[in-house]
């Protein structure tokens, strides 16, 4: 399946379309909030797993819907390596089909991953992640499809 496209701006405003990563492995990650219990030992260990899925010409892409200036807190506080991109629309989540419905809480993003190839296909994809141990297991994964 036919990635979809997005344009969103990083922790530093600058912007990464997903059809400039062509030629290379994209794991495009959906969060939902910097700063949480969760979401903060997601982004961790993706961050400590970088190098290795920089091995396998693969880039790591966290995307929410907090702006980028909460991008970059989230970056400092943390020491994280990997790229945060900011939705605030919500429209790449919406055409990644992770938001839902919560009584409670509104409209949420449900924590999913996808892997995307080099020709920009959906090849593998999670959703409502467990965040522990996920980025070894999605390297483990893209391991798989080289």
């Amino acid at each position: 399946m036919k990635a979809p496209d997005f344009c969103l701006k990083d922790s530093n405003e600058l912007k990464h379309c997903l059809k400039d990563y062509l030629g290379k492995w994209v794991i495009a990650y959906f969060y939902p909030k910097d700063n949480t219990p969760g979401c903060t030992l997601e982004a961790i260990d993706f961050s400590k797993h970088k190098s290795e899925f920089e091995k396998n010409n693969a880039v790591i892409l966290g995307i929410s819907r907090d702006s980028c200036k909460a991008h970059q807190e989230f970056v400092d506080k943390h020491g994280l390596t990997i790229v945060l991109l900011s939705d605030p629309d919500g429209a790449t989540h919406k055409a990644y089909g992770v938001l839902e419905d919560s009584k409670l809480f509104g409209t949420v993003t449900k924590r999913s991953t996808f892997i995307i190839n080099k020709k920009g296909e959906i090849v593998k994809e999670w959703r409502g992640v467990n965040v522990i141990g996920h980025a070894r297991m999605v390297l483990n994964e893209l391991i798989k499809f080289l």
